[in-house]
C-alpha cells in the first residue's frame, strides 16, 4: 500500500508537518506492507501558482500529480487560516487534474493555534474532498498547538493523549478503507445475467 501525505505546511518543523507524519505512521502501522511519502506543497508553490495562471502544469508539478494519482491512500493536512484551509492547499487541489481523487481514500488533518477552530475540518476541508469525489474517512483530526504538549503516554505506557488516540483511529480507518478499495469487485455470472435480462424486452423508442 502506498500512502501519500499532501502537506501545506510552511516549514519542516511545523505542527502541520508533524501531524502529517504521525497520521502516515499510524496508517502504516495499521496496514500490511505499507509505505508513505510526503509531498510538501511549499516546494512547488511557484509551480502551482504558474499552473493557476497559465492552465499548464510544469514537469515538476506533473510528477507530483502522478504521485497523488498512484497513491492507494491520501493524507491531506493544512494549517488553518481565517477559519479555513490555507490558500496554497486550495490552489493545489484546484489545479490537480479532475477525477484524480475520485474514489480514493483520504484522511484529513488541520492544525491551528487555538481549539476554537476545530470545526474547520467539517465545514471547510471535508466538503472540499467530497466535491472532488474522494472517500473521506469518518474521523478527521484537528490539532491545536497546545495538543502537541500533552504527553503521548501515561505512566503505565498506555496511549494517554487524546490527539494520539484520534490519530491512531484515523490511521486505522484509512488503512481499512484503502484495503477495501484495493480489492477487485468480483463479478458473478448472475450479475451478467441480471444486466442482460433487464434489457431483454427493450423496445427502441422509434418503434413504440
Amino acid at each position: 500500500m502506498k500512502v501519500v501525505v499532501v502537506s501545506a505546511s510552511l516549514s519542516e518543523s511545523s505542527t502541520t508537518s508533524t501531524l502529517g507524519r504521525k497520521l502516515a505512521q499510524a496508517t502504516v502501522n495499521a496496514a500490511t506492507n505499507a509505505t508513505f511519502s510526503i509531498i510538501e506543497l511549499r516546494h512547488v508553490a511557484v509551480a502551482v501558482t504558474n499552473a493557476v495562471l497559465t492552465g499548464f502544469p510544469s514537469p515538476e508539478l506533473e510528477a507530483v500529480f502522478d504521485d497523488v494519482a498512484q497513491a492507494d491512500a491520501i493524507i491531506a493536512v493544512t494549517p488553518a487560516y481565517n477559519a479555513s484551509y490555507s490558500g496554497l492547499f486550495k490552489l493545489f487541489f484546484d489545479v490537480l487534474p479532475e477525477d484524480t481523487l475520485q474514489g480514493k481514500p483520504v484522511a484529513i488533518g488541520v492544525t491551528g493555534g487555538t481549539p476554537r477552530h476545530s470545526l474547520v475540518t467539517e465545514h471547510a476541508v471535508r466538503p472540499l474532498f467530497s466535491y472532488l469525489h474522494a472517500v473521506v474517512v469518518p474521523t478527521a483530526v484537528y490539532a491545536a498547538t497546545e495538543d502537541f504538549g500533552v504527553a503521548a503516554y501515561d505512566s503505565d505506557g498506555h496511549d494517554g493523549s487524546a490527539l494520539e488516540r484520534r490519530i491512531n483511529r484515523t490511521g486505522q480507518e484509512l488503512a481499512r478503507l484503502a484495503d477495501i478499495s484495493a480489492k477487485p469487485k468480483a463479478t458473478t455470472s448472475d450479475d451478467t445475467d441480471d444486466a442482460t435480462s433487464l434489457f431483454a424486452d427493450f423496445v427502441p423508442f422509434d418503434q413504440m
